[in-house]
């Protein structure tokens, strides 16, 4: 049953994976095609600056679920409980300065924002996409985070997907009776009252919470732990957009999201296939068997280093392509950004390549340890990205971007050498040499033999196809030659 639960949760969140992914692709096309490139702009402005709110939490989600595992195992309903009581109360103050934020940044942001829009256009719209957020901190997070504790993330996974579905559904039937873009989203924020509904009803039903329990006053002190870890998190999704709505206007906010979109699906993809190891690591580095840690650790670099490259590059060929057939018939903006295209890949690429050594160290509990690299790279990326900005626009973001996690991909994989004391580092080098080389060479075939001439989706689909075929092929080679272990424990695992 235990590995049923843990199947369907995988399967359950590779799911709710595909329907963000759709919904990224679809509601940004409504927006587009009905309300124009400023209006996306400004959709992905606001959102991006209503987030700014996760910094206040903390890390105090990392920590509650963290502090759950133990009282589930034991069945301490009084401890779970006082967890629940605490976060709860926790989470709903955040609610409430969220609630001040979301006015007054509404005050303040058409002020920043110098276009077109009234200014009472923009307040309204600022309030309108603040209610989703405001639900799930005044009434979902808390129970969100049992259900997942507890082994029953495939509810919130399949909550999340009925929301996106249905989001889906209803942006489309608003633009066709009444296009207005503070209807649609009105909507959308709306749908996120059935994850309350739902989520209350789940934990009633399978836990006994005591709502007179006391307080956990050590729980919301622990949050600090992982605060530089969020901060660097935030600052690695946030800082872009931010910067080029200060310096730049709402249409290359616009472009630059848009190109997001394939970069952020890739992602959740990555992160799905990773979550689902990082148990495996935090296991076999509680057993303090280097050994068996050693062995695991290469075959999880293996796998990240193989999908990463393998999706990046074709990523890295195809997205300008994509992007101009995304955005056809949209004129208002210049989306053929192709030097950008390849720059916001390889940063994104870089960023998720140190996934391995990073969940180490998070497995490890050393939260503390990462806090002045995580800073680091927050500042680096924040200040190269204000200096380019002016002369290089979209491309300045980006190469901050990659100098940034460039910088932290060095730190996080020396780093792991503190945790698993015979680890020789150079594999981790090596791998990456092996498999650039391998991948420049397949690039330079494809751009010499089989470029992509036409900008439609026949042509598209035809040239991802063949370049799937030749980089499969060179990373197959690579993998025989030069990881002929991984490639046989991998291949061991999957036939049992």
């Amino acid at each position: 049953m235990k590995k049923k639960i843990t199947l369907i949760n995988i399967l359950s969140n590779i799911l709710l994976q595909i329907m963000s992914i759709i919904s990224w692709f679809i509601i940004p096309k409504i927006i587009l095609n009905y309300f124009g490139s400023t209006v996306n702009g400004l959709v992905s402005s606001i959102t991006q600056f209503l987030s700014y709110i996760s910094l206040i939490e903390g890390g105090i989600t990392s920590v509650v679920m963290a502090s759950l595992y133990k009282p589930l195992i034991e069945n301490n309903q009084d401890k779970i409980s006082a967890i629940i009581k605490t976060s709860k109360k926790f989470y709903q103050k955040i609610g409430i300065i969220f609630s001040i934020y979301a006015l007054a940044l509404s005050i303040i942001y058409p002020i920043i924002v110098n276009e077109k829009f009234s200014y009472l256009y923009i307040v309204s719209l600022v309030i309108v996409l603040s209610i989703s957020l405001l639900i799930q901190y005044m009434f979902s997070l808390t129970l969100k985070n049992l259900l997942n504790a507890s082994k029953k993330g495939y509810i919130v996974s399949l909550t999340q997907t009925v929301i996106l579905a249905l989001t889906i559904i209803f942006s489309y039937i608003t633009v066709k009776i009444y296009p207005s873009i503070h209807i649609l989203k009105l909507i959308s924020g709306i749908l996120f009252i059935l994850q309350p509904i739902i989520y209350t009803f789940c934990v009633k039903k399978y836990f006994n919470i005591d709502k007179n329990a006391k307080e956990d006053k050590q729980l919301i002190s622990q949050r600090w732990n992982g605060f530089a870890i969020n901060i660097a998190a935030f600052i690695h999704n946030c800082t872009d957009i931010t910067i080029l709505t200060i310096f730049t206007d709402l249409a290359t906010v616009s472009i630059y999201s848009v190109y997001a979109i394939v970069t952020n699906g890739l992602r959740a993809i990555l992160n799905a296939i990773s979550n689902a190891i990082v148990p495996t690591i935090g296991l076999s580095y509680a057993k303090a068997n280097e050994n068996e840690l050693n062995e695991k650790m290469d075959v999880y670099e293996y796998i990240i280093f193989i999908l990463v490259f393998f999706m990046f590059t074709l990523s890295g060929l195809l997205i300008t392509p994509f992007v101009m057939i995304y955005t056809q018939n949209i004129t208002d903006a210049n989306y053929n950004q192709f030097l950008f295209g390849v720059l916001i890949v390889v940063a994104e690429a870089i960023y998720l390549i140190k996934f391995p050594h990073l969940n180490l160290a998070y497995s490890a509990n050393k939260f503390k340890e990462l806090t002045r690299p995580a800073f680091l790279e927050a500042i680096i990326n924040i200040v190269i990205s204000i200096f380019l900005v002016n002369q290089l626009g979209l491309i300045g973001v980006a190469i901050g971007t990659i100098v940034a996690m460039f910088y932290r991909m060095i730190e996080q994989v020396n780093f792991s050498k503190k945790l698993i004391r015979t680890r020789k580092i150079s594999k981790f080098y090596l791998k990456l040499f092996i498999l650039t080389l391998g991948t420049l060479l397949g690039i330079l075939f494809c751009y010499l033999f089989i470029p992509l001439a036409e900008f439609n989706i026949i042509s598209w689909i035809y040239n991802a196809v063949k370049y799937s075929i030749i980089f499969g092929t060179i990373y197959l080679i690579i993998s025989v030659i030069f990881f002929k272990k991984e490639l046989k424990y991998l291949t061991n695992y999957l036939k049992h």
